[in-house]
């Protein structure tokens, strides 16, 4: 997807004459920044085919309306098309339709996984539980619907980003500790249960590229990947890429500091935490097989399933992961 064809379909949206398209994120989408000739500049999220249907992403929209309107949670505004319609379908030179979603730009840096992360991940935690409690009690509107990250939908080989069975690195000896997590997994997870207040609609990407820091101010973005998940899973998520970090305690604790001044936990909530880590490393172990063609899934691929099976065996061995 080349930044020409998207600069030829900005004529669905009014006052975007003479943009320029510069590719800034390719993961589960393609990402846009879109400079104005006056000065301005809009993001452009265009979507993976087959990944969420139309209604999906409008539920995803009117999720982060409710959580901006009700709960006071600054969320990425989307800009309606000339027809109207926030969701628009773009034509690009392979023929293929894609949906795209234009959101006004967000001031802030994404954080790096070698700065201070402890004040962003209390922030973080802060902005987790306020949008549990909104879950709790929010009413969805008829026709809502989004994913269901389960654990089936994560570690079947049909999961929502793939299997990891067949995911780089995974031979035999990974594949026989990984069985092992994956049966535990779903035991434990099963034992948890989907009650009302463990399970609901969270953001479950919460991770580094999907935040920005603004003047020490952590906002949320990208809200893709938002369906029905354990709430701890957004923790989980937070440390996407680096669960075996060192500094992966100390930002627990700062999440967990941050969520509990708004929302309470008990022992099983904190206890779960842990598999839904594991739970999300599985996930990520998939995603890098079935995501071959992004930068990141490379750079990741060498020696990402290892790692994964060194979490798998602390795990195993202690249930316990980060701490």
């Amino acid at each position: 997807m080349q930044p020409k064809e998207i600069e030829q379909n900005l004529d669905l949206w009014t006052g975007l004459d003479g943009g320029r398209a510069t590719l800034i994120n390719l993961s589960e989408n393609h990402t846009f920044r879109i400079d104005l000739p006056a000065g301005g500049k809009v993001i452009l999220r265009v979507h993976r085919p087959g990944y969420n249907s139309r209604e999906a992403i409008e539920s995803e929209l009117t999720w982060m309306d409710a959580l901006r309107t009700d709960a006071g949670i600054e969320t990425p505004r989307a800009i309606a098309g000339r027809d109207g319609e926030r969701v628009q379908s773009l034509t690009l030179d392979d023929g293929k339709p894609r949906f795209a979603v234009l959101f006004e730009f967000e001031a802030g840096d994404e954080p790096r996984e070698n700065e201070d992360l402890t004040g962003p991940f209390r922030q973080l935690g802060e902005l987790a539980a306020r949008c549990h409690l909104h879950t709790e009690k929010w009413r969805q509107p008829a026709g809502f619907t989004r994913m269901r990250w389960t654990a089936g939908a994560i570690l079947d080989p049909d999961g929502l980003w793939g299997d990891w069975r067949v995911a780089p690195g995974v031979g035999s000896a990974e594949t026989g500790v990984l069985n092992r997590l994956d049966d535990s997994l779903r035991q434990k997870l099963g034992d948890y249960g989907q009650g009302p207040d463990r399970f609901g609609i969270i953001h479950a990407d919460m991770r580094l590229a999907n935040l920005l820091i603004d003047d020490g101010h952590t906002k949320l973005i990208d809200f893709d990947d938002s369906g029905f998940c354990w709430f701890g899973y957004d923790f989980a998520a937070a440390i996407s890429f680096f669960e075996d970090g060192p500094q992966v305690p100390t930002l627990r604790e700062a999440w967990l500091a941050g969520y509990q001044q708004h929302r309470a936990q008990s022992g099983d909530d904190l206890e779960a935490i842990e598999a839904l880590v594991m739970l999300r490393r599985m996930a990520l172990l998939a995603w890098i097989g079935s995501h071959a063609e992004t930068e990141l899934a490379q750079s990741c691929a060498p020696d990402f399933a290892v790692r994964t099976v060194a979490l798998a065996e602390r795990f195993l061995a202690t249930g316990k992961v980060t701490h």
